[in-house]
């Protein structure tokens, strides 16, 4: 299994990373992709991944634009020096009108910058979006370019319709994560039935989102399982297979 969208820097973690991340190698986790979300986040993100030999990305989430850089060119350019090929993405990026941490004007030019970045590095980019999907597309259509970038919707739990609009215009990938075993998701199980697999990756968007049994928790890379066993239930595939075609995608998404 790859775990594609993590957040093993977080300081949850400080008192038993290395156990933690036994515990995902017992399980089958293979490959971590730790995500940053801001420029200091983004520094704990490659450090983590250089001690315990994961991949990174490096970006500034929605939540924090109004706090980004004037030059956010030469601040991924810096970043990029310090973390060498351990980056394999840029992001999380993208728009959240649930919270507005940061003005949505804020947001908006930091996703544009970041997007214009990872189109000109040929980086693919991970992406934040909620209840923001009609100010998103538009950007998406004005500054994506399917033919020459790649992208995944991080933790989607959006509708059918939703999901086609993201794979069938973009070219997009689907992040999906312990949501999927909630009691609620329906809508999103009936999306991954609408789309298959070959657009899906799987992730834990750990500290946050544990799926059932283990809600409410710390989450962490080991509880991938749980997610890969209800995928495969939803499309009536088995588990061997879905990790080895989501697994595929992601290789194939971070280049690695």
């Amino acid at each position: 299994m790859i775990d594609s969208h993590a957040h093993i820097h977080d300081a949850k973690y400080d008192a038993d990373r290395a156990a933690m991340l036994d515990r995902a190698r017992e399980a089958g986790v293979a490959t971590i992709v730790t995500i940053g979300c801001d420029l200091e986040d983004s520094r704990r993100a490659l450090e983590t991944a250089e001690n315990h030999g994961l991949l990174a990305s490096i970006g500034i989430h929605p939540h924090e634009a109004q706090g980004a850089p004037p030059d956010i060119e030469a601040a991924f350019d810096a970043l990029r020096t310090q973390g060498g090929e351990r980056i394999v993405a840029i992001g999380e990026t993208g728009l959240d009108y649930y919270y507005k941490h940061s003005p949505a004007a804020d947001q908006r030019r930091v996703l544009v910058a970041q997007l214009e970045y990872a189109r000109k590095h040929r980086l693919p980019l991970v992406f934040h979006q909620r209840d923001a999907f009609a100010d998103f597309i538009p950007i998406l259509r004005e500054h994506f370019d399917r033919a020459t970038m790649r992208g995944v919707i991080h933790c989607f739990t959006g509708s059918p319709g939703e999901a086609a609009t993201f794979i069938d215009e973009f070219g997009l990938r689907l992040g999906i994560g312990g949501v999927v075993t909630f009691k609620t998701a329906e809508p999103l199980r009936d999306a991954i039935r609408s789309v298959g697999l070959d657009s899906l990756l799987l992730e834990t968007d750990c500290p946050y989102l544990a799926p059932v049994p283990h809600r409410g928790q710390r989450n962490e890379p080991a509880f991938m399982t749980e997610t890969l066993t209800t995928v495969a239930r939803i499309l009536a595939r088995d588990s061997r297979d879905v990790d080895a075609v989501t697994s595929a995608n992601a290789r194939a998404f971070f280049a690695r």
